[in-house]
């Protein structure tokens, strides 16, 4: 049977960390590997911090992060009800950002596609975005 866990918190930066953490957290009963660890982590900030900083802008949104184990795989959607994103592919190519902030390097989705098997986009003007990451955690021991 697979388990399933969903959190949601306001869209404060400081909540990143806490989103990531418990992602791990909750990735553990596959038994991944530090490295795995490691890329789930990673690929949730990302996600994250794209909803927090492009979704929203604001303190006062809504982030929910869900999580779905099932075999050796775990399916992680991080949902925003903020903006939008007007061209999904655009948005995915590297070192795309309409930030204005010079800080942001255009490379959230590719650091989410480098460290996952697989990303989906979902988004609608003025509704906001679905980010659906999947990871096969590949625990098997190979005899020498």
């Amino acid at each position: 049977m697979d388990n399933k866990m969903t959190l949601s918190f306001i869209s404060k930066s400081s909540n990143e960390g806490f989103a990531r953490a418990a992602v791990a957290a909750f990735a553990t009963q596959l038994d991944p590997t530090l490295e795995d660890l490691a890329d789930i982590k990673t690929a949730v900030s990302e996600a994250v911090t794209n909803a927090i900083v492009h979704g929203y802008g604001h303190p006062n949104g809504i982030i929910t992060v869900s999580c779905v184990l099932s075999g050796k795989s775990i399916t992680i959607t991080v949902h925003d009800e903020g903006r939008g994103i007007l061209n999904v592919q655009q948005a995915m190519q590297p070192l795309f950002t309409q930030s204005e902030d010079t800080e942001r390097s255009g490379m959230g989705f590719t650091v989410m596609e480098a460290f996952m098997d697989s990303i989906t986009v979902d988004s609608t003007i003025g509704q906001g975005t679905i980010v659906t990451l999947t990871k096969k955690i590949n625990n098997d021991i190979m005899a020498p």
